[in-house]
């Protein structure tokens, strides 16, 4: 039996239909049932609830052999150890007293680099890894840099002013990932039952870009110009907190951007096992432009 979190969200949601392509017997944790498929609720096993409460994952892992295991999003959590860590302790003793045998979890990269101390979010999924891999279960930490995915929060402004911004200069090159590589990722992982131990495993896509190069990509694929725009860090805290983010999870999302402007996301080497097979323009082609087009007055 294997266990999948997050079964609506953009990793969760392809985790799971990979899984199901194996035969499988598959379980999810889902609040709200009916956001998943017609067919896809045919050939699961729901618990409802949030894998956040300590009664809907003792029953979901019982029986279990592997789990796919992503911290939902919390914007107004009063802490990023709230957040992440304090999300998970019930799962890391459901994982304990069940004596599941593998989880694959979503986290980031960062690892051993001296940035990660006070790097917010980062920090804050590192201390999640800590806690689940001292069950004793086997456990596959995917760490991953920025997801391409996340411009789509964008999506407005990179249509009506062709520009999009974040608070990292413009020309500082990094590695970024597709979700669904990762979701391909986590299931060959889940999939595979000989591996054992406590690793972190980097997930990064094919290129190393800066925002200024991927501007220039978005300018081709969606033919017209693109911009990428600076933003201060704190301007950039102040829009979160705008948008209805907590003070404390706002400031975690700014540390977590001056972490990576000081290199957390290039400190591991890039190896054939860990690229990603997406580039970012044809990222830009199948996911991006379609989002733009269908934004488009008649």
């Amino acid at each position: 039996m294997i266990v999948i979190t997050t079964p609506t969200g953009s990793i969760g949601r392809r985790t799971l239909e990979h899984v199901l392509e194996s035969g499988e017997p598959v379980r999810v944790i889902a609040r709200d049932a009916s956001r998943l498929p017609e067919n896809t609720r045919d050939r699961v096993e729901v618990v409802k609830g949030s894998h956040g409460d300590r009664d809907v994952v003792d029953q979901a892992f019982a029986g279990a052999d592997a789990v796919f295991w992503l911290v939902p999003p919390s914007p107004r959590a009063t802490s990023a150890e709230a957040a992440y860590a304090d999300f998970t302790r019930p799962a890391a003793h459901a994982l304990k007293r069940h004596g599941v045998k593998r989880v694959v979890g979503i986290s980031a990269l960062g690892r051993g680099s001296a940035c990660a101390a006070n790097a917010g979010l980062v920090t804050a999924s590192l201390a999640m890894d800590d806690l689940i891999g001292a069950t004793g279960v086997s456990y596959r930490a995917l760490a991953m840099p920025s997801f391409m995915d996340n411009l789509l929060r964008q999506v407005e402004s990179i249509k009506n002013q062709g520009v999009f911004s974040l608070p990292i200069r413009g020309d500082q090159k990094l590695p970024s990932v597709a979700t669904r590589d990762i979701a391909a990722t986590a299931a060959r992982l889940l999939l595979d039952a000989l591996w054992s131990g406590v690793e972190t495993v980097p997930v990064l896509g094919p290129d190393d870009l800066s925002y200024e190069d991927m501007a220039r990509v978005m300018s081709d694929v969606l033919g017209k110009p693109m911009r990428f725009q600076p933003i201060p860090g704190e301007a950039f805290k102040a829009r979160l907190l705008e948008r209805g983010m907590s003070e404390a999870m706002a400031q975690a999302n700014l540390d977590m951007w001056v972490a990576k402007s000081q290199g957390l996301d290039n400190a591991v080497p890039r190896t054939p096992e860990a690229t990603t097979p997406t580039t970012f323009r044809q990222w830009c082609e199948d996911v991006l432009k379609p989002r733009i087009v269908a934004r488009v007055p008649a």
